[in-house]
């Protein structure tokens, strides 16, 4: 991503609209520090929680610029979740979303992250905040069914399952299983980022989806399954069969609205089983501060 790219995405974030000043200083004093420094730098973020970033991390340094990268995603998940939950965390990456479920929030997370070197860094944040005992992580893929898949591993959190057509410059074998041959306990809330892989880990997670304790999905839909066939109203139908809907999620006015299809105005889109559990929750959440934000 360009320049002018970043800065245009840093200076519009919700949390930095307020204090433009600010926001660029951040982002540069994080230039300055990432080549002055070698090696991980610690970044503090939510509620004592904290994560590993390296220059080039574009989700971590996202949380550095901006407070929270995924704004909508992350402050829904900030709102819903509770201590007694267990979130589940697909395509961990680095550990964004389980750092803050299971330190921020206190939550319990599975996490599923496929390449082995960005394994290693997610393994990393988990001991940063000591998060052992409210961590399962598994270096593994998931999909419909058990078997041996490759994954690219050159392109930060964008690696993805390497399409028949496709031609990468590195790549790894990896086991991919089923969601529903790997859980033994019911989630609240599961986050899906596999870079178009969504459909067949939903196929692979019948069981899950049925699981009336699950109540909120947080979907990558941004029509990247095309390079394996998929379209995105294909999981749109899917999970409407199980008794979601789609909705946008409004963090300063804690308003969830219900929208016809997937989410416009977003790479990501939220669905909601049961509307007045997770509303009564995000209305009586604790407020966030970030950033000398606070919501």
């Amino acid at each position: 991503m360009s320049l002018s790219h970043i800065l245009k995405y840093v200076l519009a974030h919700p949390l930095n609209r307020g204090n433009k000043l600010a926001a660029l200083s951040r982002f540069f004093l994080w230039q300055l520090r990432s080549r002055l420094q070698k090696g991980d730098v610690v970044h503090h973020w939510i509620n004592k929680s904290r994560i590993y970033a390296q220059s080039g991390e574009s989700g971590v340094t996202g949380n550095i610029y901006c407070g929270l990268h995924e704004f909508a995603d992350m402050a829904f998940l900030l709102h819903a979740l509770r201590p007694d939950d267990c979130f589940i965390d697909v395509g961990a990456n680095v550990g964004s979303y389980t750092v803050l479920a299971s330190s921020a929030i206190g939550a319990r997370t599975i996490c599923f992250e496929p390449v082995p070197s960005t394994y290693q860094r997610l393994k990393a944040n988990i001991r940063l905040n000591a998060m052992e005992g409210r961590v399962s992580a598994y270096n593994c893929g998931l999909g419909e069914s058990e078997t041996t898949i490759q994954f690219s591993t050159d392109q930060n959190c964008m690696n993805h399952v390497i399409a028949s057509t496709e031609e990468v410059s590195a790549s790894v074998d990896v086991k991919v299983k089923s969601l529903d041959s790997t859980l033994s306990e019911s989630p609240f809330l599961i986050k899906i980022d596999v870079e178009g892989y969504e459909l067949p880990v939903l196929r692979g997670a019948k069981n899950t989806l049925r699981d009336e304790c699950l109540n909120a999905v947080i979907l990558e839909l941004n029509s990247s399954g095309a390079r394996y066939g998929f379209e995105d109203q294909e999981i749109v139908d899917l999970l409407m069969e199980y008794g979601f809907r789609a909705y946008q999620y409004q963090p300063f006015e804690r308003s969830l609205n219900l929208i016809d299809g997937k989410n416009q105005t977003s790479g990501n889109t939220l669905f909601l089983r049961d509307f007045e559990l997770v509303n009564d929750r995000i209305k009586n959440a604790n407020n966030v501060r970030i950033h000398g934000c606070e919501f």
